[in-house]
């Protein structure tokens, strides 16, 4: 299976997702992308046939130097005007690094590679041309073989925690957890 190509049939089937990456892509920020759960829940409902949307929440992530966090409640605001009912989260992860007591992140695809999960540490954007791209420092199988696996640069104690807080078997029950 193509993953990339599976996921693309999904979303561009998915007007509501294809305006929020519309909407995100507008706000014309360096290496922006929506990560984590938009993508990886809307893959796994898929993989569950869901009758309903589990979008929790909308991560947009950029890389600026010299960002601030002022800035990012402005681009929530702009989002926030555009697209309302949206739970929106806007990071510029060339400052994360400093609350996750990392080592500066280079871009985007360096920071996600941080995140918990390998099915997380996912994000897509539309271009201009309204294709879709993706960050996948871990690739999709994960994704799609429904495996919660802790990234290799992931704490084990973040990883925990946030496997006991999620409590994504109550939404996926076909998902495991694997060992790294």
């Amino acid at each position: 299976m193509n993953y990339e190509l599976q996921i693309k049939e999904w979303l561009f089937a998915d007007d509501s997702m294809m305006g929020v990456l519309r909407a995100v892509r507008d706000l014309e920020l360096p290496d922006c992308w929506i990560g984590a759960g938009f993508l990886r829940n809307k893959v796994w409902d898929e993989l569950h046939n869901s009758q309903y949307r589990s979008l929790f929440d909308i991560d947009v992530i950029y890389f600026e130097e010299g960002g601030s966090e002022a800035e990012e409640h402005e681009q929530i605001a702009r989002l926030k005007n555009r697209i309302p009912e949206g739970k929106w989260s806007v990071k510029n992860q060339a400052r994360m690094h400093v609350r996750n007591g990392h080592s500066p992140y280079e871009n985007c695809i360096d920071a996600i590679s941080f995140w918990p999960e390998t099915a997380t540490a996912i994000a897509v954007r539309v271009t201009e041309s309204d294709d879709l791209e993706f960050l996948a420092p871990y690739g999709f199988r994960d994704l799609f073989s429904l495996q919660i696996r802790k990234s290799p640069k992931a704490s084990q104690q973040v990883f925990e925690e946030r496997s006991r807080k999620k409590n994504w078997k109550s939404y996926w029950m076909y998902l495991t957890y694997t060992s790294i």
